[in-house]
């Protein structure tokens, strides 16, 4: 089993005396840089001068300057900007200004363990992954919670990176709920493959196939949306709280029954693992990071393309007629909120 760690293990004080700058200000980068300097981190915001969060990052009181300045004026750096862009940042911004004796972070890593960043062999790299949006990374924090998180140090030039990335992982609130020992690979592989062939992947192929059929059948699409989409979160959230067993006692127990003659029968139970190998042997051996290195060279045709096919589906519109009629339509988009 692999090492939990938790605020007893964590030294804050490992971080003072040091500036961190966090590289974006979006859903991530400002739970982050705002629970570090709630933690009483020395924290600078690193951002594409004219971007929309300069603004957002300097309203919230941060000194913002372009990722090459923070880079300079850091001691630890931490990559919360997307996947695809961050080799460009890394290569042009980043690169020429780290300084032996420096960190570099980041909140996924992709981008180390298909080998589009490879850091400089005298700077720590670490890994502080909080398992939730940036959102609730910082609601929770802000209530006194946490949102758990992995660490991994890919590598140690100081000897001490393992407890810096713990001493940061503390200052955003993930020691609260425990912090879990993983490495760059695992993390990687294990998070691609439960995207693809289950939160994300697996789930909207599965909603969107049983709003289809219901439709087809000549039920209503409302019907459809709430049966086979709006409900979905009320069973994850049973899932949450009290695992499959504990969902299972809460619903009917005719559901429980239908669970367990249909559910195979959706889901060919050898069948459905053997597809989820070819996946994971996707991700594994570089075929799927090829693919979509590849497409953000090549303008993303394919994935544009299936974007607007998805926003089009009747499922969407019908869901957006009903969220538009719920009580919460005028809330803040969360992703967006900075604290």
């Amino acid at each position: 089993m692999a090492k939990m760690y938790y605020e007893k293990d964590c030294n804050l004080d490992v971080l003072k005396g040091k500036t961190i700058a966090v590289v974006g200000y979006g859903s991530q980068g400002h739970a982050h840089a705002l629970n570090l300097r709630d933690s009483g981190c020395d924290v600078i915001v690193g951002l594409r001068k004219g971007g929309k969060s300069w603004e957002v990052a300097e309203k919230d009181g941060f000194e913002v300057c372009t990722v090459a300045d923070a880079t300079k004026k850091a001691d630890i750096v931490i990559m919360l900007i997307n996947d695809e862009v961050q080799a460009a940042v890394y290569k042009n911004e980043i690169e020429p200004n780290l300084e032996p004796g420096n960190a570099i972070a980041f909140a996924h890593g992709f981008n180390i363990r298909y080998g589009q960043i490879v850091p400089p062999a005298d700077v720590d790299v670490f890994m502080a992954a909080p398992k939730g949006p940036g959102h609730t990374v910082r609601s929770l924090y802000v209530a006194g919670k946490g949102v758990p998180c992995l660490v991994a140090v890919e590598q140690d030039a100081s000897g001490k990176a393992t407890d810096i990335a713990l001493a940061y992982i503390a200052g955003i609130g993930g020691a609260r709920a425990g912090i879990l020992e993983t490495t760059f690979r695992e993390e990687t592989e294990t998070d691609l493959f439960g995207e693809q062939t289950v939160l994300c992947g697996g789930v909207v192929d599965l909603m969107q196939c049983g709003f289809e059929v219901l439709v087809e059948a000549g039920y209503d699409p409302l019907n459809a949306y709430f049966e086979c989409i709006h409900e979905l979160k009320l069973i994850i959230d049973l899932v949450n709280k009290a695992g499959m067993s504990g969902m299972n006692y809460s619903i009917s127990d005719t559901a429980e029954y239908g669970e367990y003659v249909s559910g195979p029968r959706v889901f060919p139970h050898d069948q459905l693992k053997a597809n989820m190998r070819e996946v994971l042997s996707d991700i594994q051996d570089g075929t799927f990071a090829g693919k979509w290195i590849q497409e953000n060279k090549n303008g993303r045709t394919f994935f544009n393309s299936k974007r607007k096919q998805l926003a089009e589906h009747q499922m969407e519109i019908v869901g957006k007629e009903l969220r538009d009629g719920m009580l919460w339509k005028n809330d803040q988009d969360l992703d967006t909120a900075s604290n």
